[in-house]
């Protein structure tokens, strides 16, 4: 067996529903994965590099078939106070978002997200395939609103000047400084909402997502 054929061993794994979705999180074209999947082209460093960190793939085991196709160095949950605050809550159910840790579930200790400042669970479609329902996302606090990644994507929470919106949105430039541009990655959502700043009560930009096997 290949380590072409061994990546789709771990693509059947991850449980992926399309080649596209797999794709984009190894940051490659559709046809690219695909040449690789079919044995036409090599797996590169690059991708070896992201199969490893966002997916813990045993790069051993892909290129020699030794071991295990995973490594077991992934989130590390537990109830003691160690790494960030898991917090099992919708946010159609929250008005605002009080992660207080006396209140969290359980706690992940994963070091590339430790940074961060909880971890929220996906609920609804809105933003797939970017984040599917079920899904577990890294977030991190933000409180200058001035200073935003355009294009990326970020839990929004609202006061009554924008009717309470809470949502999970990529945030776009809008041509007055003053507001934002909120836009679902899910085509099948339609149309943009356009709020201003100050409407703005809590922001956390999503720094990643994790699988609900991994933990």
């Amino acid at each position: 067996m290949t380590e072409n054929q061994r990546l789709k061993i771990i693509l059947d794994k991850l449980n992926f529903k399309t080649q596209k979705e797999f794709a984009q999180q190894l940051n490659i074209q559709q046809g690219s994965l695909s040449d690789v999947l079919r044995g036409r082209i090599g797996i590169s460093n690059a991708i070896k590099d992201r199969l490893d960190l966002k997916f813990n793939v045993n790069l051993e085991w892909l290129e020699t078939g030794i071991g295990e196709p995973f490594l077991k160095k992934g989130p590390v949950v537990s109830e003691s106070k160690e790494g960030v605050p898991y917090f099992d809550i919708s946010l159609s159910d929250t008005d605002t978002l009080l992660l207080e840790e006396e209140q969290a579930d359980y706690f992940v200790n994963y070091k590339p997200f430790n940074d961060c400042t909880a971890y929220l669970p996906v609920y609804g479609d809105s933003m797939y395939p970017k984040y599917a329902s079920g899904e577990i996302i890294a977030v991190r606090e933000i409180t200058n609103y001035e200073v935003l990644q355009w294009g990326e994507a970020y839990v929004v929470m609202t006061n009554e000047k924008a009717n309470h919106l809470r949502s999970i949105k990529l945030i776009f430039e809008h041509q007055d400084k003053n507001k934002l541009i909120l836009r679902s990655s899910n085509p099948n959502f339609k149309g943009d909402t356009v709020i201003d700043k100050g409407s703005i009560s809590s922001l956390y930009i999503i720094k990643g997502k994790i699988t609900r096997n991994l933990i």
